[in-house]
């Protein structure tokens, strides 16, 4: 009987305890929720007000910028010289850094096949030469004895006006074929088509020559145009608008750092390159001293001007959104998203393209957060 009892009051204890437990679990719970209602429920200032915006007006002007783009300085003119016929290099005259003049001599080549070739041109001319000199003769006095009636018959005078014709013409092609093996033996000298500097010398005396892929792999020289350089560089489609012939540009080259260089478009491809997406731009630089090099790398700086006026904001103004590109216009006190297309950017401007107007007010760091139609506090 004593062990029931004792087991009774155990249990009762139990439930007690677990009682008490659930009773205080649900008193803190309710407490937390009560302080966190408060929490969300801050005390609303009836004397806030709506934070006060700098504001701007429209500008319209011309903003001009700077692009800094690399370039290349290549020769104003530039030749591999061959050999025309195949051939050995005789004598060379000159070497790499050589200065020429137009015309000048620069190596001479050998073949004898080319003599033997113009001896025997030159004695069939002789023969074909005697042959229309007689025939000519000959067609002469039976021209002169026809003046007597019945002396010549039409037909043979016909036949000796035919051979002297026909010899006419073996001497023309004689003296043609005369002339293409001199020709060629004149191919024997190579002359520097242009004044420049040699730049390349790729034989020696001796070596055997011809034209390319007939003989030479290589040229015999390669002579450049150094006092008169293209600076050559691409432009990107997005600036092509912006330039112009006779625009004058700066550069620098790494050989001479802190001096910089002047140059002037000449010369404007007026197609984008299909692959990069760019116009090829070609300066002329005169390089009398010789100091920059054909094949350096410039650093061109090339001023945009714009040639029509547009409208000109702070760069804050403008609003990149996911959705869209936009400015904050001011209008009777609320704010209005304007939807924009944005040009350059320079110095903290930056060009618009929309809906406006000079002289509308904007908001001078625009966000997101201004919402379309809410009211606009402006700053004093």
């Amino acid at each position: 009987m004593n062990k029931v009892n004792i087991k009774k009051r155990k249990t009762l204890m139990t439930r007690t305890i677990l009682f008490v437990n659930i009773t205080l679990l649900a008193a803190t719970m309710l407490q937390s929720c009560h302080s966190s209602s408060k929490e969300e429920q801050p005390e609303s200032d009836p004397t806030a007000k709506a934070p006060a915006y700098k504001v701007t007006a429209v500008e319209k002007g011309r903003l001009s910028s700077t692009l800094e783009i690399p370039g290349e300085l290549v020769a104003f003119q530039q030749v591999d010289l061959y050999s025309k016929v195949n051939s050995f290099v005789k004598k060379m005259y000159v070497d790499v850094g050589s200065e020429v003049k137009a015309g000048q001599l620069l190596a001479t080549m050998e073949a004898p096949e080319i003599n033997s070739q113009l001896t025997g041109a030159e004695s069939r001319l002789k023969s074909v030469e005697a042959l229309y000199t007689a025939s000519k003769a000959y067609y002469n006095r039976l021209l002169e004895t026809s003046k007597t009636p019945g002396t010549i018959s039409p037909a043979d005078l016909d036949a000796a006006l035919a051979k002297q014709n026909s010899d006419y013409a073996q001497l023309e092609a004689a003296k043609a074929a005369y002339r293409e093996i001199t020709d060629n033996k004149n191919y024997l000298e190579i002359r520097a088509p242009f004044s420049g500097v040699i730049s390349a010398r790729n034989v020696s005396a001796g070596a055997y020559v011809g034209p390319s892929g007939k003989g030479s792999e290589l040229p015999v020289f390669i002579l450049q145009e150094q006092k008169h350089l293209r600076l050559v560089v691409a432009v990107p489609e997005a600036y092509t608008g912006y330039l112009s012939s006779g625009s004058e540009v700066d550069f620098t080259v790494k050989s001479f750092p802190g001096k910089s260089f002047k140059a002037k478009v000449t010369r404007m491809a007026g197609v984008l390159d299909n692959r990069l997406r760019s116009e090829r731009v070609e300066m002329d630089v005169i390089n009398t001293d010789k100091k920059l090099l054909p094949g350096m790398v410039a650093e061109i700086k090339l001023t945009l001007p714009a040639k029509d006026s547009t409208f000109i904001v702070p760069q804050s103004a403008v609003v990149n959104s996911p959705e869209r590109i936009f400015v904050v216009k001011v209008n009777n006190g609320k704010a209005e998203w304007v939807t924009v297309h944005k040009g350059r950017e320079s110095d903290g401007k930056a060009e618009v393209y929309g809906d406006l107007n000079v002289g509308d007010i904007l908001v001078e760091k625009a966000t997101e957060e201004i919402r379309n139609g809410s009211a606009i506090d402006v700053a004093k």
